[in-house]
């Protein structure tokens, strides 16, 4: 076992619903006060106050806050990765923009729960050299899911689809964590509006003007409920 990844490892694996229900609740509560403390400030002995359990119990489990941050760095990808499989085994729609909304969406609800805890991983992260490869394993998934798409769907104009799927991929994951974990972000609903419209016209080179105008539908039914939840 490589050094990174010693200092960043689980101690014990839960084999047990009680022990499991322990570390969900320690990586729970670690969510909760990198989001309201930052990492720095995040210790441990925060962490197992929060959970309610002994800083011994903790350590236990994670030998320390490095740990707990790629544990959870692991369980949000773990979620972005059944997100996207949920949304191939339900079948996805014949129009190109829906298709776009729902992965648009699926990925901005993955960052939504704790933007402050967003920023915390994407800024301050482990970067053992096992997580890089599961990101980079993760990446070329997506990479391969958006290929597809693009070379079989028939609204798809674009001529170089191996550099398209790639351009697909890294702006959806670049502009919902940038502008889900902002200090100060923007609408969830305006911002899938907005990134489902860039993506559709530069796949299908469309003027967008039927496209506008059903983004607006969609916001003036939708953006009501997002501002009174907000």
């Amino acid at each position: 076992m490589s050094p990174d990844r010693q200092g960043i490892a689980p101690r014990k694996q839960p084999r047990q619903v009680r022990a499991e229900l322990t570390r969900d609740r320690i990586l729970d509560a670690a969510a909760h006060v990198f989001g309201e403390y930052g990492y720095a400030a995040g210790t441990t002995n925060r962490i197992a106050e929060r959970a309610r359990v002994s800083i011994g119990s903790l350590y236990q489990y994670y030998p320390n806050k490095d740990a707990i941050l790629a544990e959870l760095l692991t369980r949000h990808l773990d979620r972005g990765q059944a997100s996207v499989e949920r949304l191939l085994t339900e079948g996805l729609p014949d129009s190109l923009e829906d298709i776009l909304r729902r992965f648009v969406r699926a990925s901005a609800e993955n960052h939504q729960d704790d933007p402050q805890l967003l920023r915390v991983m994407v800024e301050q992260g482990p970067r053992s050299a096992e997580l890089l490869e599961r990101v980079t394993v993760f990446q070329r998934e997506r990479i391969a899911y958006a290929l597809e798409l693009l070379r079989t769907h028939p609204e798809v104009r674009v001529a170089d689809t191996v550099v398209a799927a790639r351009i697909l991929v890294a702006t959806v994951e670049i502009l919902i964590h940038t502008m889900v974990a902002a200090p100060d972000p923007v609408d969830v609903t305006r911002l899938e509006d907005e990134i489902v419209a860039m993506l559709f016209r530069y796949l299908t080179g469309a003027s967008g003007a039927s496209l506008a105008t059903g983004a607006t539908a969609t916001t003036g039914a939708t953006g009501a409920t997002g501002a009174g939840s907000g």
